[in-house]
């Protein structure tokens, strides 16, 4: 089958690779639709701390935002399982340990992290096998474009969740891209006032497309928020955050920097302030299922283009594919 293979910093394309095999308690997907993110970029680049810790190591099988139909599954599989759209978790720990045993299997040591850690092949491909432990079903009201928004969706609830705000209160979002828009979706669906930070022109206008308040520093608001989320990549936006917080409330960390972030613990400590890391979206994916499925939140408009597996390596080095609208998000059809 084809499939897509990082080979080095900006060696990659598409080859062909052994077809996957359903083991005992996986089943294999055939996959019909991929979204391309931030760790998929600096994996391209080299620039991912795995490479250089020793969890990820080229070649790799990148995809971690999916959606598809299982076609085949392995010994121990309930086979109703045949069939039926999912999507899955990326996270895979070993089930044995604290921490799985406790439904925290996202930071278990020994994970696997589909087309991320530990040499488990990711989605960019026509088909893929993970656990089926892992699946979840997605209804026929959520397509595919969607069921591939699920797992940046599932990071963007617990965000929300975790910046614990009431109905009616001020969130701010830093960084109007992907998932800091799908934080402020859902963040409006559960009845907060949002106001999305950014600097370059296009990406406010894109969050005042979807209804939302957006400005770059010269234009926010007087603070200080309720909550505030950095889902930016920039190392100085943990410490900005912490600064607008109001004393007693919770910055909600899901942006990740290439260089170490630093922020003075004097503006934690002395205002009563708590700091929430997000890592993964594994206890929100049935959650952002469940809002895309109802209507509560419409995830599409944040794509901007499909397309093959061929034009995956110019969409990663920053080629803006043509035909692109204004979203934040290329998805990759394998089927193309």
């Amino acid at each position: 089958m084809r499939a897509f293979v990082v080979r080095g910093p900006r060696d990659a394309g598409v080859e062909d690779v052994p077809e996957p095999v359903a083991g005992p308690g996986d089943v294999v997907v055939d996959v019909a639709r991929v979204g391309l993110c931030g760790t998929d970029v600096e994996f391209f680049t080299g620039d991912m701390a795995y490479l250089h810790s020793g969890h990820a190591a080229y070649p790799m099988r990148l995809g971690h935002e999916w959606c598809g139909t299982v076609r085949e599954v392995g010994g121990d599989v309930d086979p109703a399982w045949l069939g039926r759209r999912v999507t899955g978790d990326t996270m895979l720990g070993c089930g044995r340990c604290a921490r799985c045993r406790a439904g925290r299997r996202h930071v278990c040591e020994d994970r696997y992290e589909v087309g991320i850690r530990g040499g488990f092949p990711g989605a960019l491909a026509e088909r893929m096998a993970v656990p089926a432990s892992s699946l979840h079903a997605v209804p026929e009201a959520v397509d595919d474009a969607a069921g591939a928004l699920v797992e940046p969706g599932g990071n963007a609830l617990r965000a929300v969740r975790a910046a614990d705000l009431a109905p009616g209160e001020r969130l701010l979002v830093l960084g109007p891209g992907t998932i800091g828009l799908l934080v402020a979706m859902l963040a409006r669906a559960a009845g907060a006032h949002v106001h999305l930070l950014g600097r370059s022109a296009g990406s406010l206008e894109v969050a005042r497309s979807l209804g939302f308040e957006a400005s770059d520093r010269a234009g926010l608001p007087p603070g200080p928020w309720d909550g505030v989320v950095d889902a930016t990549n920039h190392p100085a936006m943990p410490a900005l955050a912490a600064g607008l917080v109001e004393p007693g409330r919770r910055v909600v960390l899901i942006g990740l920097s290439t260089t170490p972030s630093v922020i003075d613990t004097r503006d934690l400590l002395l205002r009563d302030v708590t700091a929430v890391g997000i890592l993964s979206g594994s206890p929100g994916l049935a959650g952002a299922i469940e809002h895309y499925a109802t209507g509560a939140v419409d995830p599409r408009p944040l794509v901007a283009v499909t397309v093959g597996l061929d034009g995956v390596a110019d969409a990663l080095a920053g080629a803006r594919p043509p035909g692109a609208g204004v979203g934040p998000k290329v998805h990759v059809d394998p089927r193309r």
